[in-house]
């Protein structure tokens, strides 16, 4: 189990950080930061780089800091061109 799997209760996120998420990814959800736990808990893949953890899921890519724990960032994974 990954470390961040491990540690899902301390996953959060800012003001900003809700807005920018609902915005890249075209959610409603009203619990932002519980809408990105259920989706960290059901990933296709969950990798490291660096200082940040990326959550792949449902043709997304969730970005969370691996120190504090913050979900920075949230976008659609891009279309690969064949």
């Amino acid at each position: 189990m990954s470390d961040l799997l491990s540690n899902i209760d301390k996953i959060h996120t800012t003001e900003l950080g809700v807005v920018r998420i609902k915005r890249n990814l075209s959610i409603e959800a009203d619990n932002v930061v519980n809408w990105c736990k259920q989706q960290i808990q059901h990933a296709d893949s969950i990798v490291r780089r660096g200082k940040n953890w990326y959550v792949y899921v449902d043709n997304a890519i969730i970005t969370v800091n691996a120190y504090s724990y913050t979900i920075i960032t949230a976008h659609k994974e891009p279309k690969v061109k064949r």
